[in-house]
Formats: structure tokens, sequence, C-alpha cells
């Protein structure tokens, strides 16, 4: 099946959240929080992912984690990376309790696509300290696709991990799984790139991105994706591709808010001030752009 043939099957299936003008949205993807050892992309961002987290919390932000969130390809536990990144998930917790958080799955995170897997592992967790099983998402879904569909103007905004239709990271992921975790782990302390990956290859980016574009040019549908960790925000009279781009950049996070009807490309990093202190920044990289000047573009398909 093509890229274009799964993301409209996806599009047909994806859960609808509405909202209006009052929502907030902040979107990431591609974490690949790990196990806390040399091979963890996410241990030297943890504190700029948890600092920006906080402060979406605190501004009452919806956390749309847009795949690839958990590194499961190279790590064969979930309950490792969910202790080596405890405060991570403390706090995501209270965002779910809140009816604040949706997860999608990625290539990298690909087995929660089987109810069974996420119940398993993110329904509950082993509090050490006391030795009690506890909730941790207890009941969440974890989808492959997502809507937001403006209550009053019927705008459509999908959003999507971007692996779909790309036979290595799609249909035989569960090969790339084997391949992760068995070789490109220890491959990547000698500093050797994954060919297959659109984030360490250029090439596979560029392919991937011109195949999501078509997608969004064919059905007239603005989108937001992960996957090749590259920042995109459309400009002027462009199709309405986003990119969130990665939370594993050597020295910044960056992600999509949404937020007073308006999408904005952001960016957290840790930056020195004239005394030397340094302090966490955020950084409106492109935009804000009102979401209307999308809406020709999202109304009365399918």
């Amino acid at each position: 099946m093509s890229v274009r043939e799964r993301l409209s099957e996806v599009f047909q299936s994806a859960k609808v959240i509405p909202f209006d003008d009052s929502f907030r949205f902040i979107c990431f993807s591609d974490c690949h929080r790990g196990d806390n050892s040399w091979a963890d992309d996410f241990a030297h961002n943890q504190n700029l992912f948890l600092h920006a987290l906080y402060y979406y919390y605190n501004e009452g932000f919806t956390y749309i984690e847009l795949g690839d969130g958990d590194e499961l390809m190279e790590n064969k536990r979930f309950s490792d990376i969910r202790r080596s990144h405890s405060h991570v998930f403390w706090l995501m917790r209270k965002f779910y309790r809140e009816k604040r958080l949706y997860l999608v799955y990625g290539n990298h995170d690909m087995e929660r696509k089987d109810p069974r897997v996420v119940e398993d592992t993110l329904y509950r967790y082993c509090n050490e300290p006391t030795g009690k099983v506890e909730p941790l998402f207890e009941g969440i879904e974890v989808y492959e696709g997502l809507i937001l569909r403006h209550s009053r103007t019927g705008q459509r905004i999908f959003l999507v991990h971007g692996h779909q239709g790309d036979p290595i990271h799609d249909r035989f992921w569960w090969l790339g799984r084997f391949f992760a975790r068995h070789l490109w782990r220890h491959l990547q302390l000698l500093g050797v790139r994954d060919p297959t990956s659109p984030a360490k290859n250029s090439e596979k980016r560029s392919k991937v991105e011109r195949e999501l574009v078509a997608w969004v040019r064919a059905n007239n549908q603005p989108l937001i994706a992960g996957h090749t960790h590259q920042p995109r925000f459309a400009g002027q009279g462009k199709p309405p591709y986003f990119n969130d781009g990665s939370c594993v950049h050597p020295r910044c996070i960056t992600g999509i808010e949404i937020q007073s009807g308006q999408i904005a490309l952001i960016k957290w990093s840790t930056t020195a001030k004239r005394d030397g202190a340094l302090h966490i920044a955020r950084t409106v990289l492109v935009g804000p752009k009102k979401l209307r000047t999308l809406l020709r573009f999202s109304v009365g398909l399918y």
C-alpha cells in the first residue's frame, strides 16, 4: 500500500477531537525516551523536556505526543524506561488525569497498536518504594492518527506520526526492531548512522516529506507529523504541512503549538545570560499563523 493510501486509511479511522479557539495544544514527537544508558538519545534533553512540560501543564495546554515517545525498538522492557524517567511519567499522568493527554504511536513504539500491550504496560506500574501496583494511564488508548475538528468552522487538522506507507517502518517494523535491539544499539557507540532512518539520512527524509506534502496537496488537508525530526512550518501559499521536529536535537527540543486560533513552531533551549547563569528559554521560530487561513484546505472532505 502506498504512502497516500495508508495516510488516507488512517485519516478515515482517526479519532476526532472537537476544539475551539479557547483550546491549547502542544505537539511533541520523537522523544525516544530510553533507559538512561549511553544509547538513550532523550537523556541529554530530559530537563529541557520536563521544564517545557511543566510550562504547558500550568498554562492549561493539552499534550499530544505524535509517536516515538518511548524507544521500544532498542529497549525490550517499558518498565526500564518508566523507571529511568519516572519524573516525566509522573507529570504526564497529571495531564492524563485531567483528560489533557493523547498518545499516537510511531514506528519506534509500534507495538502499542495492540491494545493488550497498552493495557499490560501503560495502565499500571509498580511503585518500587511501596511495592504496590498503582495506576499510570489506566484505560488509555494509543491512536495511529487524530483529527482536531474546530467546533465552529468544521476545520480539520490531521495528526499522525508520518511513517505510514514506508515498508521498513510500517509493515516490517518488527524487522527494524530486531536490528535496532541487536545491531544499531551497539553500533551507535561507534558513531554508525542508521541508513534507514529519515532523521539521519537526508535523502530518506526528503522522500518522506515529499510523500507527506503530496498527500496534503491531493486531499487539501492540513497535516502535522513527526518522524523525520526536521521541523517544518507551511509558508504563505504553501501546502499546509507542519512537522514538530523532535525532542532529541543536540541542543534543543521543538514542537508545534496551537492556541487562540493560531499555530506556531516553537523551540525550547538552554541559553546563557550575560552573568553566566543558564536558563531555559522558549522561542517562537515561525508564526503564529491564523488557523482560519488553512480553512479552505480542510472543510467538506471525505
